[in-house]
This record gives structure tokens, C-alpha cells and sequence, in this order.
């Protein structure tokens, strides 16, 4: 589904990756390990088309990524990232603008539908009052992967997504994802409890191989 066919990337001179490839297969879910810097955000921007290789190619579905492709790639990856970029205004504001979009009229929008995915994860039921810039770093998270569990999308990169919430919303939010055996999903992430699925696979930047 995804590859990484000999990427090499630098910054301002500087190497971040260096020949890495790897390929991610549909309905896997893969762990991205190494310390920072060693390119596990980088990858996630190459697969998105923000950025190009230096050396190599990403391809998606068999597509590679470039400029003609990029548009239609992005259309089917939710990408959260670990800045939580959900925009300002009210939280319901927010779901009507989504269900109202011409391009997201196949997609479940119901009440009932956003209303059973606030109750897991645990929004209180006034929350669509609320404004996004007064949520805290948890709420803004939780909110995040409600939306892109709406736009109805099958492949996920996931980037420290679950960094500032306790030991029982990770847990909730790591059950939700590990249950969907049609979703693929990359995360970048030092939470233990992603390790716990004996399906997941681990690969190592540093390393530049699978370590599990």
C-alpha cells in the first residue's frame, strides 16, 4: 500500500534519512521507532507530499507521490499531527461545516454518529458549545481523531496522538484503532501500549529495518 523505495533526505545540508525502504501493507499497523531527528515526522511529510526525497520515491497504492498525485493521496490519509491543527470557533460549528461540504455527503455525519463518538472518548455532552481554542492539549487530541474517524478515511498517521492524555484515555484511544482490522495506520509514538498487539510491527529509523 505504502512504500519507501531508497529515500535519502537532508535539510540544509543535513542528513535526516538515508537510503530507507520499507513497505506497509493494508490493514498493518506499524510503530515508527528512533530518538528525535531521525526522520519518523519526516516520513509522514514525504507520504503527504509536503516535502520531496532527495533520493528514492514514495508510492501509495502504486501511485507515486508527486505534484499530479498528491491532492488525491492526501484525500484518503488522516494525518494528525502533533501540533492538533483543528482550526477556532465553536466545536459544533465545526461538525456542521464537515457534514456540510459537498465532498463529505456520503459520509456518516449523523448526530447519532458524532454523538456515540463523543461519548467514547469522553467529551461531556455540552462539549459542541465550546470553543476549540479554549480545549485543552487531551480534549484537542480526543477531538482530532473524532474528525478523522467522520471523514470516514482507512489509513492513518498517527504522531504522538496520545501524548497528553492519562494511562485510561490512551488506553481507549489505542483499543479504538487496534479494533479496526480494515485500518492501516503508521504512529510515531514512545507509548508503551501500542507494543501490547502482537500484530503490531516495529520499524527502526536508526536501524533502518523491521525489529518486530
Amino acid at each position: 500500500m505504502i512504500k519507501f523505495n531508497n529515500i535519502h533526505l537532508s535539510y540544509d545540508g543535513k542528513k535526516v534519512i538515508e537510503d530507507i525502504s520499507f513497505e506497509v501493507k493494508q490493514g498493518e499497523k506499524v510503530v515508527l521507532s528512533g530518538k528525535s531527528g531521525s526522520g519518523k515526522s519526516s516520513l509522514f511529510a514525504l507520504a503527504l507530499g509536503f516535502v520531496e526525497p532527495g533520493e528514492g520515491e514514495v508510492t501509495f497504492e502504486g501511485v507515486r507521490v508527486d505534484e499530479n498525485s498528491v491532492w488525491d493521496i492526501r484525500k484518503k490519509i488522516a494525518y494528525i499531527d502533533q501540533d492538533v491543527s483543528v482550526g477556532d470557533g465553536k466545536i459544533q460549528d465545526l461538525f456542521d461545516f464537515i457534514s456540510g461540504l459537498k465532498a463529505n455527503v456520503h459520509l456518516d455525519c449523523t448526530k447519532g454518529k458524532v454523538r456515540d463518538l463523543l461519548r467514547y472518548f469522553e467529551f461531556n455532552e455540552d462539549i459542541g458549545d465550546k470553543n476549540i481554542e479554549d480545549l485543552s492539549g487531551g480534549e484537542r487530541q480526543r477531538l482530532a481523531i473524532v474528525i478523522s474517524v467522520l471523514l470516514e478515511r482507512n489509513v492513518f498517521f498517527l504522531d504522538e496522538v496520545t501524548s497528553a492524555l492519562d494511562k485510561h484515555l490512551k488506553k481507549k484511544v489505542v483499543d479504538y484503532f487496534m479494533k479496526r482490522e480494515d485500518w492501516t495506520f503508521l504512529v510515531i509514538s514512545h507509548e508503551p501500549l501500542w507494543l501490547e498487539d502482537p500484530s503490531v510491527k516495529v520499524f527502526d529509523l536508526e536501524e533502518g529495518k523491521w525489529i518486530l
